[in-house]
């Protein structure tokens, strides 16, 4: 007979035949005695926690109802708590502990406890069920159920390794099953050729989705109990402080092949009310298309881009909202016009592909390295071209505009909505309208639309008002094909499969420049660059829909219809 057990027979709360039922289930289940006696419904919490009192003669405390000090667990591990049956209940001032004990007998715990804590130790009674749930509510689930749960539903890379710093956590069971867990999540985003990971925290549960093509992908939902150790795994492994839980923080990842072939993780950790969220953003160089012909330019477009990156001086703005392809664009570039005989430098926020020839500088606003600073500094190392990872403030644009207009070329982006806006935004950060129109040669505005699925693509039928409300001419209706991805393996039954830029192209012609000297609007200027033939970001759109490259849906998420 076990010693509580004992204890419950001798105080007359259980008959021996009910105890023995316990215990035969207790054998099969490998439950605790006390959870046992709970689900047959043969005790009480309470009854259990009183027989407990009058046999040790000490105090005890319901944890369900009792309010647990914040911090006070970070004193004493999981692996420790779980293995004496005890769990810290509050701390008296800076020399004693409050601990709940199954066992007040114990004194290799307590004494153990002492040690570790540093801490008188005073001793308080709890069930041992009591304690289980408590130490899965304040530590969180136990991961290995978590993991075994997650091996079920994802597909392990095996030609992936993490090659990282070793690090020393201890000997805690869990360790293990959250590191193949986090292994498990990066290998399956590479597999599937994502773009983000986003580990997300809530009240009653922990999501894993993935970013592919563009879509959002549930990977895995779990127990929220897991979310802090997978954080603090994540963090450890970008070199970030896991102590730090109320600020942003940025970090990155290195990943190996087994061939050797490398891969970085962008990681940006953020706390929110129900734990830390990490977001991964996965930079594989192997997949940067430099390659400008692949890009998605139209032949008359791409021209007209080669002209301007072709010239000595003067600057181009790519702009677009987060995750347009700004960056590889920028980067076809430098790389088209990366030359023995040309001297390349970039300011990036952060530097997300390294380049071969390229001078390329981390951007750090902590230390006073801003992207001004950085120009400042360029100015002062004989540069033929500069690449600025954003114009945020008007310091920086004037800098980037006296350099583009002493013999240097610029090419950098700004965050808006189209082409003609990017003219207002400058004015609205004070740069003058003369200094606009001598250094801005060319602005690129761009999106991104998904390709229909190749594997599952089929024409669809599509009246003839829907594709007009797109704004396609009537005449040209009869000449669309509409296709369609109806879902498969190959694109994780999106129907999309790959991603594909749309371009809007607005050269600074001296019509414009006269207008923008005239104080005209964002209206009037696109209005200019229509007239003189500028292809705006749905007429671009339409051309893919035409071709059948990509879908309705995709064409209306990416672009507004013209208006003039």
């Amino acid at each position: 007979m076990s010693k509580l057990g004992e204890i419950l027979v001798k105080q007359g709360v259980v008959r021996p035949d009910q105890l023995a039922r316990a215990m035969d289930e207790q054998r099969k289940s490998g439950s605790s005695l006390s959870a046992v006696l709970l689900a047959q419904g043969t005790l009480k919490d309470a009854q259990i926690l009183k027989a407990l009192e009058k046999h040790y003669g000490v105090p005890g405390v319901d944890l369900n109802s009792f309010s647990i000090q914040p911090g006070v667990i970070e004193l004493v591990n999981r692996d420790f708590c779980e293995k004496n049956k005890l769990i810290p209940l509050q701390k008296v001032g800076e020399t004693t502990l409050v601990v709940a004990l199954a066992d007040p007998n114990n004194v290799q715990a307590r004494d153990d406890l002492r040690f570790l804590t540093r801490r008188k130790i005073q001793i308080v009674l709890a069930t041992e069920h009591a304690i289980t749930t408590a130490i899965d509510r304040l530590y969180g689930t136990n991961v290995r159920e978590i993991v075994k749960e997650v091996e079920s539903n994802l597909e392990f890379a095996d030609d992936v390794v993490l090659q990282t710093e070793a690090i020393d956590m201890g000997d805690q069971d869990d360790e293990g099953p959250i590191i193949k867990f986090v292994n498990a999540i990066l290998s399956e985003a590479i597999r599937k050729k994502a773009s983000d990971i986003h580990f997300e925290p809530y009240e009653k549960r922990f999501r894993v989705r993935y970013r592919v093509d563009g879509l959002m992908i549930e990977a895995s939902s779990q127990p929220p109990g897991s979310s802090a150790a997978i954080a603090s795994r994540l963090k450890i492994m970008s070199k970030l402080d896991i102590a730090e839980k109320r600020r942003p923080q940025d970090g990155r990842i290195k990943v190996r092949y087994r061939g050797g072939k490398d891969m970085d993780f962008r990681v940006s950790v953020m706390p929110t009310i129900w734990g830390e969220k990490v977001v991964l953003r996965l930079l594989d160089k192997s997949n940067l298309q430099v390659d400008m012909t692949k890009l998605g330019f139209e032949p008359e477009d791409l021209t007209i881009f080669k002209e301007a990156i072709a010239r000595p001086q003067g600057m181009i703005l790519i702009t677009g909202p987060t995750g347009s392809g700004k960056t590889t664009t920028i980067y076809s570039a430098l790389y088209e016009l990366n030359k023995p005989d040309t001297n390349i430098s970039t300011a990036e926020d952060p530097v997300e592909f390294n380049l071969e020839g390229i001078n390329q500088m981390q951007v750090n606003a902590d230390i006073g390295l801003t992207f001004a600073n950085a120009l400042r500094t360029f100015l002062r190392q004989d540069p033929d071209v500069i690449m600025v990872g954003e114009i945020r403030d008007l310091e920086t644009a004037e800098i980037a505009a006296k350099a583009a207009s002493t013999g240097h070329l610029v090419v950098s982006t700004l965050h808006t909505n189209d082409a003609p806006q990017t003219i207002s935004r400058l004015m609205e950060m004070g740069v003058a309208p003369f200094v606009v129109t001598s250094t801005v040669e060319l602005i690129v505005a761009q999106r991104l639309v998904g390709k229909v699925c190749e594997s599952c693509k089929t024409q669809i039928d599509v009246n003839a008002p829907v594709l007009q409300n797109l704004g396609v001419d009537p005449a040209e209706v009869g000449s669309y094909r509409i296709f369609q991805g109806k879902g498969c393996n190959v694109c994780n039954n999106t129907g999309i499969k790959g991603r594909i830029a749309i371009f809007e192209l607005m050269r600074i012609s001296e019509r414009l420049k006269e207008a923008i000297l005239a104080g005209k609007s964002a209206l009037e200027f696109r209005i200019i660059a229509r007239e003189e033939g500028m292809r705006t970001l749905r007429r671009s759109a339409l051309l893919k829909l035409k071709r059948g490259e990509t879908t309705i849906q995709e064409v209306l998420n990416s672009s507004v219809k013209d208006t003039i």
